[in-house]
């Protein structure tokens, strides 16, 4: 008999955790250099940046902090900061 490890029988069961409690930098988008081109949708690994009318917003519960926003950003509309808690 062969015993299985690390199985999560609930699909989408991340979005039952704040997976964002980790993050040490953060995303903040200036909306005034954003072109919404939309890289850092396309990008993000987590699904963490929401289309919006004004803009992308990021989802902060659920954003790890990677990065990876911001360096696929053409307009450097996106910095990362440091996370104060």
């Amino acid at each position: 008999k062969v015993t299985l490890g690390a199985v999560n029988k609930i699909a989408g069961s991340s979005k039952n955790y704040k997976t964002g409690d980790w993050r040490t930098l953060k995303p903040v988008i200036d909306l005034e250099k954003c072109k919404k081109c939309w890289a850092c949708y396309k990008y993000c690994p987590e699904g963490c940046i929401e289309k919006t009318e004004k803009g992308p917003i990021v989802d902060y519960d659920f954003c790890k902090g990677c990065g990876i926003c911001a360096n696929e950003c053409p307009f450097k509309a996106i910095e990362m900061i440091m996370e104060e808690r």
